[in-house]
């Protein structure tokens, strides 16, 4: 079998550009060794987020350091075996959160976040999946009066953005998510997201609109990828398979595939983990809404209500543990009292992958022609995947891109 176009990664970021490709008439084979929405995309807090303008930093706060480097918070937890082989990592990491190159890639990622709802609501429409979304945005939730005064001032200045949002005093906050008990303050209510109630249905449904447009889904070993004169060959179920070009959409999995061909991308894994919990009598929770200080999310789902925990540093293959999870559930009990039993058998465990610089890699490799990256998409995977997707396949069709690629270009890390 061969075809113009493999695409390796079956979640939010290849399923969306194997489309945006198909859709330029590129003859495309998407391959995964799982099902599609499967793996990280499957297990997020379902926002698409058009309100993250400003990336997630790395903290450069003496304070901050200290509370962290104990090891004690909900909201970032360290494995302290996996922290010599992390520690240069998160060096880098921190250099480049310097508030200078926060700014700077901000800048550079505001291109794809302005977009980044459009580009989805396209699929969604196509695919008819708009019972899986809703246009309510998400809340802040502030327990302490200090960090809610200093996070309205910070709204202000993001007024070059154009972000709609809404100040809640704690009469506003109860008013509109009745459930919610404990030391709340107030919050901050983000109106321009959107949220969907099973982020792994809408891959696969994205999946299933590309296979009903003709392309064809596969179960294969990205590994065992090679370059063969005139292209690239895959190992599937079906067989050798072959195509012109290639692209790697393999979210945490991409360095098992571009350290075997030579490149040394610095990609990072944020681990975490999610639950699901029934609700007690009628309760119901009507936004999604992150504990600022706990580091979590509530979000209602298609299964119950998911807490996603915030971010676990430790190997990638180490077995998971409920050490960050019970730290959060013990808060967002308090939070929500409503929050009942869990439904899932163990927690569920996902892995981010992150580059230093807050930036995605989404171009060609620089020494194998026919080779594309798209990876790196840290937190705001499932927000950014149709857009990045269209702007690889904008690259890949010879068709002008509808912003400046090179922020986002490998040979950055040259």
């Amino acid at each position: 079998m061969h075809c113009q176009t493999i695409v390796l990664g079956a979640g939010i970021v290849g399923v969306s550009t194997a489309l945006h490709l198909q859709a330029r008439g590129r003859q495309v084979l998407l391959i995964d060794r799982d099902e599609p929405g499967s793996g990280t995309s499957h297990g997020n807090a379902g926002l698409i987020e058009r309100s993250s303008v400003i990336p997630y930093a790395f903290p450069r706060q003496f304070g901050a350091l200290l509370r962290y480097g104990l090891n004690r918070q909900p909201d970032v937890r360290y494995s302290l075996a996996h922290l010599p082989k992390a520690a240069p990592w998160l060096l880098s990491y921190w250099r480049q959160s310097a508030p200078g190159r926060v700014a700077k890639a901000a800048a550079d990622m505001l291109p794809l976040v302005q977009r980044c709802v459009e580009e989805h609501d396209a699929l969604i429409e196509a695919a008819g999946l708009q019972a899986l979304v809703q246009a309510k945005g998400w809340i802040e939730i502030y327990r302490d009066n200090g960090l809610f005064e200093q996070a309205k001032k910070e709204v202000l200045g993001l007024a070059r953005y154009g972000l709609q949002y809404e100040i809640l005093d704690r009469g506003a906050l109860q008013a509109r998510e009745q459930q919610l008990a404990g030391d709340v303050v107030g919050g901050i209510h983000w109106l321009d997201p959107k949220t969907v109630s099973n982020p792994g249905g809408l891959t696969r449904g994205y999946a299933g609109l590309f296979v009903q447009r003709g392309g064809q889904f596969l179960h294969g070993d990205a590994r065992s990828l090679r370059r063969v004169e005139g292209g690239w060959q895959v190992d599937t179920q079906r067989g050798t398979v072959g195509a012109d070009e290639v692209v790697a959409c393999l979210g945490p999995q991409s360095g098992e595939l571009f350290e075997r061909l030579g490149y040394h991308f610095p990609l990072g894994i944020k681990r975490g983990y999610h639950m699901h919990y029934g609700t007690r009598g009628n309760a119901a929770l009507a936004h999604a809404v992150c504990d600022t200080q706990g580091g979590y999310v509530l979000a209602p789902m298609a299964r119950g209500v998911r807490l996603t925990t915030g971010i676990e540093f430790a190997a990638s293959d180490d077995a998971g543990n409920e050490i960050q999870l019970r730290r959060c559930e013990a808060l967002a009990r308090k939070l929500f009292p409503a929050l009942g039993e869990r439904l899932d058998d163990r927690p569920w465990l996902g892995r981010r992958p992150c580059l230093p610089d807050m930036r995605p890699v989404i171009g060609p490799a620089p020494r194998h022609p026919g080779l594309w990256f798209n990876f790196g998409h840290a937190h705001h995977g499932l927000t950014l995947g149709p857009v990045s997707g269209r702007l690889l396949a904008e690259l890949m069709t010879g068709e002008r891109p509808f912003t400046d690629p090179a922020p986002y270009s490998a040979t950055r890390f040259d």
